[in-house]
């Protein structure tokens, strides 16, 4: 919904669904004779198209995180459920595609109006304690945007960073996130704003 509202292209689907994603997904490839791949641990799957179109199916799911920086552990549960466990608000939206509300907005954390006012805000405050990747997601999807993180994100990722939280991450999670910011059209901007949060030589003894 993000890019939708933002106007930018977006050639893939995202769909949550209250119920089996999987078993959704298998009728699915077979009614349009797409590609199927799918992850039973998270109760999602993926249809590629025969014209390329990428389709994600997800069960709406809780996570509990058993420690920082590690992988949550799911449970299926409601769209709402869903929703709060995105990162940032302007993440956290949606649209019903169900008959008797179609093209209804579902936008419980206010994310519309944090994206008419440009603005990076995590839904809860254990956000980046939990799942210390985020921190590099906000730097790069504010500076993709034009956007600016606000007053009390920043603050939560100064004290997930006080509190060692980028030291419990796996190598690779690290290095998976900076590739991403590399592929930015312009990463620099992303990676000087990095330097705002997180030392140069923390950063490289992550990746390296």
């Amino acid at each position: 919904m993000r890019d939708t509202f933002l106007g930018r292209p977006n050639p893939d689907l995202d769909i949550v669904i209250e119920g089996d994603a999987i078993k959704l997904g298998h009728i699915l490839s077979k009614e349009l004779g797409a590609g199927l791949v799918s992850h039973k641990r998270f109760g999602t799957c993926t249809l590629v198209t025969r014209d390329k179109l990428r389709i994600d199916l997800a069960t709406a799911r809780k996570e509990k995180y058993e420690r920082p920086g590690v992988l949550p552990t799911v449970r299926f549960s409601s769209v709402k459920d869903d929703l709060v466990r995105r990162d940032f608000t302007i993440n956290a939206m949606a649209i019903s595609i169900n008959k008797d509300d179609f093209g209804k907005l579902i936008d419980f954390f206010g994310g519309l109006k944090d994206l008419k006012a440009g603005r990076i805000k995590m839904i809860h405050d254990k956000s980046f304690m939990d799942d210390p990747t985020r921190i590099f997601r906000a730097i790069r999807f504010e500076q993709r945007f034009g956007f600016h993180i606000d007053k009390h994100t920043q603050r939560l990722i100064d004290r997930a960073i006080k509190c060692g939280m980028l030291e419990r991450l796996e190598t690779q999670r690290v290095r998976k996130e900076v590739l991403n910011i590399l592929r930015e059209d312009d990463p620099m901007k992303s990676l000087e704003r990095l330097g705002d949060f997180i030392h140069a030589k923390t950063l490289i003894r992550k990746v390296l």
